[in-house]
């Protein structure tokens, strides 16, 4: 239904300005148009002569879009009272977590998948991204588990790397008689160090979708709780779900956050916290065969001794910002779907030294900017050229080398271990 059709059947409503069927259609159309406050003009007339749950709704969905949340709320709880609609479910969450009553959300949330088992949206569950342990279901942790659907052939570079996490986790489960003849499982720990934006995470979710297996990424806010007790808890759960749900990788950003240096803290609740990482990590009460526990960190100094053992964090990878014939991948798969003319990838990766990954993004997002602004002053698209990409080169300082700086003195001073040897070998120290 076009704008044009609506006009005219508003002129039929200026004649007959009951015909409710009618002004529903012109409502829908409206709504379908995007044009929410017209559709919700209409809306509260109909309501005026036929106080209908679907119209309700639709009116509730206004509000949504309009951003007016406090009455969109109001008709969904009334409507909560004697509709149990699927639809109304999710714009009901959906508004609260919009207005910011998060915990509310998550409440509710949690009483509908006990009161409609059969329910579920998986957007909003991963706007909540909090597992809701009241249901004893296990199938129902699913829905707060990743199925990453990329792999190692969507991370440019990082070769050695991918090498290594195919020993500690892709073998040993794509062959794990042979790896038993060794002794060896599937498991462990690995920890990856490294500037920032150097694509840990991105690595960590190719890992998962490597092997196939299902995905956690553990935020530290998703584990640290104000309330004694309650962040060992929730660090518990985590595992809890990782192991119902095994192959699982448990990916942990930040880690030292979490897993900081013991005698650095001055409160006996972050030590708890540190034991129990160390325990779920041990798997002193629960197997953890299949578990893969992946942590990244931009400061592995601050990290507590006792991860680093044999067990728990015993491959400990250096992650450095991607090399010329990385950073030439990176940049030719960035520009992939954008309008481009063939370039010299080599080249510009040359006039990229180092550079991580984050810092090429904005390379290509700030020519792909001026682009843009050419091809809507002249109405036609124009292709990004390697001049441009050139050009964007000069606005980009590496945010790696501040970094390198601290690490640095790392590796001179503070080295015993040999744990920052590929930092020296990096830095030529």
């Amino acid at each position: 239904m076009n704008r044009e059709l609506l006009t005219e059947l508003e002129k039929a409503l200026e004649i007959t300005p009951d015909n409710i069927i009618l002004r529903k259609q012109v409502a829908k159309g409206y709504f379908a148009l995007n044009d929410f406050d017209k559709a919700k003009d209409h809306l509260n007339i109909v309501l005026g002569y036929e106080p209908a749950d679907e119209s309700k709704l639709l009116l509730a969905k206004c509000y949504l879009k309009l951003k007016n949340y406090t009455p969109g709320i109001i008709i969904c709880e009334e409507l909560l009272n004697t509709n149990d609609n699927a639809e109304l479910l999710t714009v009901y969450l959906q508004l609260l977590i919009d207005s910011g009553h998060t915990d509310d959300a998550i409440a509710h949330y949690q009483a509908f998948m006990v009161k409609y088992p059969d329910w579920h949206d998986a957007d909003i569950e991963r706007q909540l991204k909090i597992p809701t342990f009241e249901i004893e279901d296990e199938d129902d942790y699913n829905a707060f588990i990743e199925k990453p659907d990329i792999n190692f052939s969507n991370v440019g570079g990082m070769d050695e790397i991918k090498d290594d996490i195919r020993i500690k986790i892709i073998e040993p489960l794509a062959n794990p008689d042979l790896f038993k003849a060794f002794g060896k499982k599937a498991g462990g720990g690995i920890l990856m160090y490294g500037p920032p934006g150097c694509g840990k995470t991105y690595l960590s979710k190719a890992t998962a979708g490597e092997i196939a297996s299902k995905f956690m990424n553990i935020g530290i806010e998703e584990v640290l709780d104000m309330w004694v007790g309650n962040s060992e808890k929730n660090l518990h759960e985590k595992f809890e779900i990782a192991r119902s749900n095994n192959p699982c990788v448990m990916f942990f950003d930040e880690i030292d956050a979490l897993g900081s240096k013991r005698s650095d803290l001055r409160q006996s609740a972050g030590r708890n916290l540190i034991n129990q990482f160390l325990q779920e990590m041990d798997g002193i009460n629960s197997k953890n065969d299949g578990v893969l526990i992946l942590g990244a960190t931009n400061s592995p100094w601050h990290i507590d001794s006792a991860f680093l053992r044999p067990g728990r964090f015993d491959r400990i990878i250096f992650v450095p910002p991607p090399d010329v014939s990385a950073r030439a991948s990176i940049i030719e798969m960035m520009l992939r779907d954008k309008p481009a003319e063939t370039m010299d990838y080599d080249k510009i990766a040359g006039k990229t030294d180092s550079f991580s990954g984050a810092d090429l993004k904005l390379l290509v997002e700030l020519a792909t900017e001026d682009k843009l602004r050419q091809s809507m002053r002249s109405g036609k698209i124009e292709k990004i050229t390697q001049t441009d990409v050139m050009n964007a080169i000069k606005k980009v300082r590496p945010s790696t080398k501040e970094w390198f700086n601290t690490a640095r003195n790392y590796a001179l001073y503070s080295n015993t271990s040999g744990m920052y040897d590929d930092i020296k070998a990096y830095l030529n120290l």
